[in-house]
Formats: C-alpha cells, sequence, structure tokens
C-alpha cells in the first residue's frame, strides 16, 4: 500500500505524519508492504527540510523527519492508494486537483478519519502549528500518532483482503 499525506507546505504537518507512519511500519514490521510519502498542496517551501521545530517535537519522541518539501501532482493522486489530508482545506485543494477523476477522488481521505475517536466527534482537521508556538507541534503529533495507529490497521486489513 502506498501512501502519501498532504498538508499546506509540506514542512510541518505531512513530514510529521510521514515520520510517525515510517515508525509505526517499521515496528509492525511491514517496511516490504507500505510506503509512505509526503507532500504539500502549496509551492511556498519547495526544496526545504521539513521545520526544525517540527522535527524537534518529533526528535523528542524518538521520530526522524526528513526530505525536502515537494508539491502534491496529479499523478500523486493515480500512483497514491491513499492521498491524506490533514485538513479540509487541503482535502479541497486535492478534490480541485483530481477534477473528474473518479478513482483519484475516492483516494482523498482526511487523515484523522483513521482516528476513531476523532471521527466519531467529527473532528478532523490537524491544525497547523506554523504560526504557533513548540506546544502546536506537540499537539500536532497527538493528534497524529492516534491517526496514525488507526490507518496501520486499515493497512493491516486491506492487505488481508487482497
Amino acid at each position: 500500500m502506498r501512501l502519501l499525506f498532504v498538508c499546506l507546505g509540506n514542512i510541518c504537518r505531512s513530514p510529521t505524519a510521514e515520520g510517525v507512519m515510517r515508525r509505526l511500519v517499521r515496528e509492525a514490521g511491514l517496511e516490504g508492504d507500505i510506503e509512505v510519502q509526503s507532500a504539500g498542496t502549496g509551492d511556498w517551501h519547495l526544496g526545504e527540510p521539513p521545520d526544525a521545530r517540527a522535527t524537534a517535537a518529533a526528535g523528542g519522541r524518538g521520530i526522524v523527519l526528513e526530505g525536502a518539501a515537494r508539491q502534491v501532482t496529479r499523478e500523486d493522486l493515480r500512483d497514491f492508494d491513499l492521498v491524506l489530508a490533514a485538513d479540509r482545506d487541503n482535502r479541497a485543494a486535492l478534490l480541485a486537483l483530481a477534477g473528474g477523476d473518479a478513482a483519484a477522488r475516492e483516494r482523498i481521505r482526511m487523515l484523522r478519519e483513521f482516528d476513531p475517536d476523532a471521527a466519531a466527534r467529527g473532528d478532523l482537521d490537524v491544525p497547523d502549528p506554523y504560526f504557533g508556538g513548540e506546544d502546536g507541534f506537540d499537539h500536532v503529533l497527538d493528534l497524529v500518532e492516534a491517526a496514525c495507529r488507526g490507518l496501520l490497521e486499515h493497512a493491516r486489513e486491506t492487505s488481508r483482503r487482497a
């Protein structure tokens, strides 16, 4: 299964989700079964590493953030099994990019749909910590870790059915 995490600039939320999911996949011994990447809907930070505050918060939990920001493409919407938006605005941008491609549109989901508690509350956005304080990055990690645990279980169930 190929997973693409998407936020606005690909320097905070989506690389955090990528790092969290990579760790969970590694711990589960599923590196050969699940591929994880991230991208942004915007082009403001192309080529930049993850935000230093996100990297520090993740590092405090033993999670490594790496890579360089890139912008999501229409090809990504066809190539990945799931494209996971950090919030409603990014989901809308992804749906606009997909246009009339029904198969691509079906692959676009909200990351927090996979956190049963968040889904039950209808609280599906991961807030953007970029303009806030350090505690915002820890909050994002909490939300993303819960969602990624559910996503890992979904990936396991999907691979069992295949």
